[in-house]
């Protein structure tokens, strides 16, 4: 797919004028994250799924049919079928890179689901992209629409952290790819990321990360228990414990100290100071999608984490994960 061809076959160009109000959106990736985006974005009476590209024709078809879209075998059929305003990248880890710079060679808004690649130069060089075209982007931190955090902000105003725990305490997902480290790029990559993001919010930037996983009992497998201590830029001090030995998701989120106030919080729960217990309900993974559909509207948008913010989380679970293969510290780049 080249950018001659895309210009020929699409009408596109997120802020061409006189664009329609509903807003056409292809889905690269037809999994149960893909799934959550579809049937957000169906609910939205401003938005049609366009179709639905998978290199799984049955699953593509699958989610397609409901959503009574057409179903492309990969991300090149999807495109160059045009009349798409902005597409979706809802793929594995090891995925990334050419689904993104084809999209954005077709002058696309993207929405990428983390984590955002295997290794930070593919990363960096799809932010880079965005950057030059002038794109609106998003990527998928949902935790950032929490309403339960804004809470957490308040409880901690003038008073800054001094100690974060993360845990990411889980089963192995159901998906063959996810224990090869060349794949998935393990635990802290794929799935811990949300906990490194929270960290980032309420703690601050990290400057330097160790991390020590436990020895393998399967030679070839990511690892299954990792911890990590984490030096904050602010003086704060932070621990990471992530395993996928369990049969079930036993704990999956951030605890926070600091003076006279100690707060946990998770996808779904605020707790504060062991006793107060604030439920989340599921605005986030809605808001995550109508920021970036207004922000393809060129309307006021809230996007929180576009794709270049997102890098910055994406480079801390990068840096934890070389920690842990190479065994010593590693310092984290601004």
């Amino acid at each position: 797919m080249t950018l001659r061809t895309c210009l020929f076959v699409l009408r596109v160009s997120w802020d061409r004028p006189g664009m329609s109000p509903t807003i056409r959106v292809g889905i690269v990736g037809a999994g149960n994250v893909a799934a959550r985006h579809a049937d957000v974005l169906s609910g939205f009476p401003d938005v049609t799924i366009a179709g639905i590209a998978d290199t799984d024709p049955h699953r593509a078809e699958a989610l397609a049919s409901k959503h009574r879209s057409p179903a492309y075998g990969n991300h090149a059929d999807l495109l160059s079928a045009g009349d798409l305003d902005a597409v979706y990248v809802c793929v594995p880890p090891f995925a990334h890179g050419n689904p993104e710079h084809d999209i954005l060679s077709c002058n696309l808004p993207i929405f990428v689901e983390k984590p955002l690649s295997l290794d930070l130069a593919t990363a960096e060089s799809i932010a880079d992209e965005i950057d030059r075209r002038g794109l609106p982007s998003a990527v998928g931190h949902h935790w950032r629409y929490l309403d339960i955090l804004d809470r957490a902000r308040d409880l901690l105003a003038d008073r800054p952290v001094r100690l974060a725990l993360g845990h990411w305490l889980d089963k192995v997902p159901p998906v063959a790819w996810w224990l090869k480290p060349d794949m998935s790029g393990g635990q802290t990559v794929e799935q811990a990321v949300h906990v490194l993001d929270l960290a980032r919010l309420l703690v601050g930037e990290v400057t330097m990360v160790h991390a020590v996983p436990a020895v393998n009992t399967v030679e070839g497998e990511v690892d299954r228990a990792t911890a990590a201590v984490m030096s904050f830029a602010d003086g704060a001090a932070g621990l990471l414990a992530t395993c996928s030995l369990l049969d079930r998701k036993h704990r999956a989120g951030l605890e926070v100290h600091a003076e006279g106030i100690a707060l946990e919080l998770s996808e779904t729960e605020l707790v504060v100071d062991g006793g107060e217990r604030v439920r989340e309900g599921e605005r986030a993974k809605v808001a995550v999608d109508r920021a970036f559909i207004d922000a393809v509207q060129g309307k006021q948008a809230d996007v929180r984490a576009p794709y270049r913010e997102a890098l910055k989380t994406h480079r801390l679970a990068l840096a934890l994960a070389r920690s842990a293969r190479e065994r010593k510290p590693v310092m984290v780049d601004a």
